[in-house]
């Protein structure tokens, strides 16, 4: 399916000409699972679709529809059985298990239960990713710098179970961003959050957008974040049903900063 033609002021809020952005193609892509009765559940059946460097596009559809699966296997997290994909210049379908490794250093993650290591430090946690590798960039620096970038930089020391669910998958926003990557895969990021908090989550996400230039694509069921994003891609039962233009896509980023920088947890939820 063609991606929609979109106009030329919601086109000036991608930063598409940023360094690093990655842009994605699937072609004819098809995942089947096999339940422990030997049942196959379709997950993906023949997607097809673009995706431009730096746009903000949410992935829609009932529980089931294959939201999940299709970021998983953008992220080289599961492999298709049918079809190609392309993120940037590699084909990850064409890759063996120790390139595809190695392609999700270029990945951020962001998952809807946060996944933080319990026994580690919210510094920590942002430094997990990049701790067996040698990077061009001061690790701790970096993961301070992003700490204050979801207004958390004085919760460094402190363990997930000491810090709410907003202040969680802040420092999980942090975390995907310490490999400076090229697309932020977000799956369901404010499923377990209150309104207020998962408002805040997203206001964050659309803001580091900007100012790091990655393409995100966010899979949810929530209304209100696919109205915030540039495209929305519909999926049932594994298909792609409709991919149009958002009518107002994300905000001005400078609308965000006083929202979210510094600022501290509205709930212990």
């Amino acid at each position: 399916m063609p991606r929609p033609a979109q106009g030329t002021e919601l086109g000036e809020t991608i930063a598409s000409d940023r360094a690093g952005a990655l842009a994605v193609t699937l072609s004819g892509v098809s995942k089947t699972y096999r339940s422990g009765v030997g049942i196959s559940v379709p997950a993906l059946d023949g997607v097809t679709l673009e995706v431009q460097a730096g746009e903000v596009v949410a992935v829609s559809g009932p529980s089931g529809s294959g939201k999940s699966t299709l970021l998983h296997v953008i992220g080289a997290m599961d492999r298709p059985d049918q079809g190609s994909i392309q993120v940037g210049d590699r084909e990850i379908t064409a890759l063996g298990d120790g390139e595809r490794a190695l392609f999700r250093r270029r990945v951020g993650f962001v998952f809807q239960r946060f996944h933080l290591l319990p026994a580690l430090t919210s510094l920590d946690n942002v430094l997990a990713p990049i701790m067996p590798y040698r990077v061009e960039f001061d690790k701790v620096a970096r993961a301070r710098e992003l700490l204050g970038a979801v207004g958390l930089v004085e919760r460094s020391n402190d363990l997930p179970s000491h810090l709410s669910g907003g202040e969680q998958q802040r420092v999980a926003l942090a975390r995907a961003l310490i490999n400076q990557p090229g697309i932020v895969l977000a799956d369901e990021p404010t499923g377990n959050l209150d309104s207020a908090n998962g408002t805040m989550v997203m206001d964050l996400l659309l803001r580091l957008r900007q100012e790091h230039g990655f393409t995100l694509m966010i899979a949810t069921h929530d209304p209100g974040i696919t109205a915030r994003c540039t495209r929305v891609l519909r999926l049932s039962d594994g298909r792609l049903v409709a991919d149009t233009a958002a009518e107002s896509g994300p905000p001005d980023p400078g609308q965000l900063n006083s929202q979210v920088e510094g600022q501290p947890s509205v709930d212990a939820g």
